[in-house]
């Protein structure tokens, strides 16, 4: 599997496409992240709230592969924003996940209304894991135009990316453009739109049957014509070889515009509103 590689504004470089393992059963993971590997994956996406990064780790053993070949990405949990258990949370993480460093750690979520609104000292404490040399790279998710440039103007460290929803219903522009301002990649959780209807829309399913492709394939296409990092989340080996079939087609500049003239605004999102959400598992 050719995938294309993206560089970061920290000169390190990240693959475009992964396997995201967010609401994969602890005792399922380690079976679907070695059927991804086995197909050719490099790049597998987890989080400390997601409590599978055992199972990632576990495959990650037994694969074979050598440490450089596999992108791991992990985040901050909820629960742990004050610097000194943002160090400590990493540290299980590494142990769960049998490795020495990830390759990016990310702010789950900013919490705004927690911790008195003060998400720039864990931010600081990034930066020094990073330092430490306990990831290779760091960024942000979740996190809204007031929010990343809130850090960067505190700090001025840019995060090497910004996690965003981002979907045809929900193409959340206004936050995509504040990342890529500040020199940021987006990555798009729920690529897919969690069943939102993408997948059955009209225009999609056109589209779909223009290129001989899935409707999965068109939304992850998308994605990938317009620079964004995508890892689409499938516990089936089928599905995950059918989703890494997308770099063997391109969408036309009017194909894209279509996709893009779906977007539904905010009414559009699936996901939590990240000014509100303040979850602490």
């Amino acid at each position: 599997m050719d995938i294309p590689s993206l560089q970061l504004n920290d000169q390190t470089s990240i693959p475009q496409f992964g396997l995201g393992v967010w609401q994969v059963p602890a005792d399922e993971t380690q079976r679907v992240v070695t059927d991804a590997l086995e197909l050719g994956y490099r790049h597998i996406d987890t989080a400390q709230m997601y409590g599978n990064e055992a199972g990632v780790g576990a495959a990650l053993a037994s694969a074979g592969l050598a440490r450089d070949e596999v992108y791991v990405t992990t985040k901050l949990n909820n629960g742990f924003h004050e610097p000194a258990l943002a160090k400590k949370s990493l540290a299980r993480s590494l142990e769960l996940l049998g490795l020495d460093q990830v390759d990016l750690f990310l702010i789950h979520w900013p919490l705004p209304t927690r911790y008195d609104g003060d998400y720039v000292s864990t931010w600081e404490a990034l930066v020094e894991l990073r330092a430490e040399g306990l990831t290779r790279s760091i960024g942000v998710s979740n996190f809204q135009t007031e929010h990343l440039d809130r850090i960067v103007s505190a700090t001025g460290v840019v995060p090497a990316v910004n996690q965003i929803e981002v979907h045809p219903y929900f193409a959340n522009e206004g936050v995509r453009e504040a990342t890529r301002r500040h020199g940021a990649l987006v990555e798009a959780w729920s690529p897919l739109g969690q069943g939102g209807g993408e997948l059955t829309d009209e225009t999609v399913v056109r589209i779909a049957g223009t290129h001989g492709k899935t409707p999965a394939q068109v939304l992850l296409r998308w994605q990938i014509d317009r620079g964004d990092v995508v890892f689409p989340k499938s516990m089936s080996r089928e599905r995950l070889a059918e989703n890494a079939a997308i770099f063997d087609f391109a969408l036309s500049t009017a194909e894209v515009a279509l996709l893009a003239a779906l977007d539904r605004g905010a009414a559009g999102r699936q996901g939590p509103d990240p000014d509100l959400f303040d979850w602490i598992p």
